[in-house]
């Protein structure tokens, strides 16, 4: 019999994430670690935070910020446009290392998940045609792995685009999550949709990609099974 997730907020300086794992301990322990960490980098390389594009590392770079780093030169971007996916994947990995069954950490629509049952994640478009409406549908099978979504009307990250939602699904949360960036700075009309989504899913570990721009939704690559909800 499937048992009733129960999801927690935990929020971390300006950051709020939603956690379902039962070793909620060392997810958030994780997180508080992974960020004095990447703040200790920063603190001694502050172009790291700023800069709008990839950055080669100094010596001795954490984990935390080589993922970072590698996910922008895959894609791009400036290395930050990786924080909270990154910072999702590690949450994650460490609860399930501490013994959780499933992890499935959220922080600020970037979603790292490994799940023991059926899963639905559901996609906030904004619009009110399909708002509430879109979702994953995830099998256990189907994970571990990382939705990552941006855009440029909804929420407090920079953008330069104009789509309601970009979801880029793959692998690695650092690199959905810095392609999930770049594909809503891609997207500023409906004849953006289609170049855009071939740019991004050609990018190597990106498994999926999905575009709402008003009312047209753009897929493309391998993504999972996609539902409607009430």
């Amino acid at each position: 019999m499937t048992q009733k997730r129960i999801y927690r907020t935990f929020t971390h300086r300006e950051a709020v994430f939603r956690i379902c794992c039962d070793r909620f301990d060392a997810v958030t322990a994780e997180i508080m670690r992974q960020r004095r960490i990447l703040e200790d980098y920063i603190d001694r390389h502050p172009d790291f935070r700023h800069s709008l594009e990839p950055l080669e590392l100094c010596t001795n770079a954490p984990e935390v910020a080589q993922r970072m780093a590698r996910a922008a030169q895959f894609v791009g971007v400036g290395p930050m446009a990786a924080v909270a996916g990154a910072m999702a994947q590690c949450a994650g990995e460490a609860g399930l290392e501490a013994g959780a069954r499933e992890a499935i950490v959220e922080n600020g629509g970037d979603i790292y998940l490994r799940a023991a049952e059926q899963v639905t994640i559901g996609l906030d478009t904004g619009r009110a045609k399909l708002t509430n409406r879109l979702a994953f549908s995830l099998q256990p099978h189907d994970t571990p792995i990382s939705i990552c979504s941006s855009s440029g009307k909804m929420g407090h990250s920079k953008s330069l685009g104009e789509c309601d939602l970009a979801t880029v699904v793959a692998a690695d949360a650092a690199l959905a999550d810095a392609a999930a960036t770049q594909t809503a700075n891609l997207v500023r009309t409906a004849e953006d949709v289609d170049p855009a989504l071939e740019r991004i899913a050609a990018i190597e570990g990106i498994d999926g990609v999905m575009i709402v721009n008003n009312d047209q939704v753009g897929l493309a690559g391998q993504l999972p099974p996609l539902v409607k909800i009430r």
